[in-house]
């Protein structure tokens, strides 16, 4: 099993290189006007803040069945991770990178690793055995959870457009059948189930260090 090397951000930066020598021209430049589109826009004013305490939302594992998510944290402080799918590359790497360099550093601070997306279970379940996740990887449906934390935002038309060339259609990945995907955010939670730190990224190819969320993780306790 190759262990992933490297900082989150060296990582996407070799994986644009690459798709900018395979992908259409014009379907990056679209990918690439959305991004700073997003960046412009900013985190929604509507995001949660440090205080806020996340509701006991019924989510679905990879294998399907149904799991509260103050059951899955275990009345352990916790990091959740929101990202948008399977289908999503700086996703991957995401979530791979956090297995390899962030999940034994949580096991020794007594804390929990929880990733959750809109996407269907098929699509967590892809996710946890292409990377060998040995943490929850969980469907939250209709963006139930990540709605209450006001992350929520949508590709514009020309970005569908864009996904339709390249095969990928997110009313068909996604669980409830809409567009609607989670900005990628990490959230550290205590005990309680409070929001201690939140870090949400606009830019989805963009995404929290290891490191930073362990300094936080720490802070916070």
């Amino acid at each position: 099993m190759t262990t992933q090397t490297g900082s989150i951000a060296d990582q996407v930066t070799r994986l644009k290189t690459a798709m900018a020598g395979q992908a259409p021209v014009e379907v990056l430049a679209v990918f690439e006007a959305e991004q700073a589109e997003l960046n412009t826009a900013g985190v929604p004013a509507t995001a949660a803040a440090p205080g806020t305490r996340l509701p006991d939302v019924e989510l679905i594992t990879a294998e399907g069945s149904l799991v509260s998510l103050h059951t899955v944290t275990g009345g352990r402080p916790a990091v959740i991770v929101f990202y948008r799918g399977a289908w999503c590359p700086y996703c991957n790497i995401a979530l791979k990178t956090y297995q390899d360099q962030l999940l034994p550093a949580l096991a020794e601070r007594g804390a929990a690793l929880v990733a959750v997306s809109p996407q269907r279970p098929d699509g967590s379940l892809t996710m946890q055995q292409k990377h060998a996740l040995e943490f929850p990887v969980l469907s939250d449906p209709g963006n139930a959870l990540a709605g209450a934390l006001g992350i929520l935002t949508a590709p514009t038309a020309g970005a569908r457009e864009a996904q339709a060339k390249v095969g990928l259609d997110l009313t068909s990945e996604n669980a409830d059948g809409t567009h609607t995907v989670p900005m990628p955010t990490v959230v550290i939670t205590d005990a309680n189930h409070t929001v201690r730190w939140i870090d949400i990224h606009p830019d989805y190819t963009a995404r929290s260090e290891p490191a930073a969320i362990l300094a936080a993780l720490d802070a916070a306790q």
